[in-house]
């Protein structure tokens, strides 16, 4: 299997993060249907586009900003290997970078990594808020889902723009920060990350759905809505946001079969990039 271009080591022990690829869309109720194709279309993607050869050797196109961490690409695991794969990532003290799939498969992934790491931070990136509760183990009640292992308080939803009514009664019960695209508008992305930095504990996991980016960015994704963040915007957040360290990331519901000239995919890609090099991990 194709290598994400990021990767750097074939030794998982020397590493520091690890790339997953979970291509699972089981729990997906989306109309759209192909995001199980992501984690391959990514890697190729980004072996296509974000890497050069000159007289034989391989050069990246990588981050103006940054540096190079240990990356290690496990390959495609299914839904049932989650926990085990995970436990052994968190034993390892290693950073997993998730690539799906439905976003429901974060779920899982919190709920393994949580048993070493205790309650996280939660920044979700996602047009939806995913916090359904009256139907659960979907991808709509992800949040739901999760909601003994993260710290309410601590954690922050980014993009937000297509909530139900059982979504909003949701994240007023139990006073979840949203930051939605008009917010950034009004008060600068400066500000807005300054809030969302400061808010934050040690412990900080980022779910990133490609929806939370305007389709006109990003418009391989299997619920796209209209009026939403742009791609250099939603960048920088992250960016200032793993700088911090991460204990963990997810890059959710790239939908390839919908995308146009792999405009998605590459974004997917260069966003992964971002966040690694980013890092305040070593």
């Amino acid at each position: 299997m194709e290598k994400i271009c990021w990767a750097n080591t074939d030794n998982f022990e020397e590493s520091k993060f690890v790339v997953i690829g979970v291509p699972d869309e089981s729990q997906s109720h989306a109309l759209r249907k192909g995001t199980e194709e992501a984690p391959s279309k990514i890697r190729q993607i980004s072996n296509l586009r974000d890497s050069f050869e000159h007289g034989g050797r391989i050069s990246l196109g990588r981050p103006f900003q940054g540096s190079e961490k240990k990356i290690y690409d496990m390959g495609n695991i299914n839904r049932e290997q989650i926990e085990n794969t995970y436990d052994e990532i968190s034993a390892s003290s290693k950073i997993p970078i998730s690539i799906g799939g439905d976003h429901s498969i974060t779920r899982q992934i919190i709920n393994t990594i949580t048993k070493r790491y205790g309650k996280i931070s939660l920044v979700y990136f996602d047009a939806h808020p995913d916090f359904v509760s009256s139907t659960t183990n979907y991808y709509g009640s992800v949040v739901n889902d999760i909601l003994s292992n993260i710290e309410i308080s601590s954690s922050v939803q980014i993009g937000i723009r297509a909530p139900e009514q059982e979504e909003l009664d949701n994240i007023k019960k139990f006073d979840l920060k949203v930051i939605t695209p008009f917010d950034i508008r009004e008060q600068g992305i400066k500000q807005v990350a300054n809030s969302v930095t400061s808010r934050l504990g040690d412990k900080v996991y980022i779910s990133f759905d490609m929806d939370c980016i305007d389709p006109a960015f990003a418009p391989g994704v299997s619920v796209p809505v209209p009026v939403g963040l742009n791609s250099t915007d939603a960048v920088y957040l992250l960016k200032e946001i793993v700088k911090k360290g991460i204990v963990g990331m997810d890059m959710m519901e790239v939908c390839p079969s919908f995308d146009v000239k792999d405009r998605t995919s590459h974004l997917a890609s260069r966003i992964i990039s971002e966040a690694l090099y980013s890092s305040g991990e070593t």
